[in-house]
């Protein structure tokens, strides 16, 4: 089983509600290397609603964007064992082209 990449970041930086381990009421995200391509499978519920059926945008942005970092975190050139950079996101802009059904 591949080690998540969140939960190699450092504990001083491992706070984010996104992908941070160490946050109790967060999202927990976790992103995997599978051979040349890192992913990261979520599964939203009923508290990710905007209106009834659809995943608030705000929850998609997240995922991007701490998957991202993650993947930057890696991709950067880390081997992968021990705790890994930490990234933070410049710029993020998302065109959502339609909602997203739960």
């Amino acid at each position: 089983m591949t080690v998540p990449i969140q939960s190699r970041y450092p504990d001083a930086y491992n706070q984010c509600y996104g992908c941070g381990s160490l946050n109790p009421a967060g999202l927990h995200i976790e992103s995997v290397w599978e051979g040349d391509v890192c992913v990261c499978r979520f599964t939203p519920g009923p508290q990710h609603m905007a209106v009834p059926g659809f995943v608030y945008g705000g929850l998609l942005a997240s995922l991007i964007d701490c998957h991202s970092i993650a993947t930057a975190s890696t991709a950067s050139g880390g081997a992968y064992n021990g705790p890994v950079e930490r990234f933070v996101t410049a710029s993020l802009k998302v065109d959502y082209l339609r909602p997203t059904p739960l």
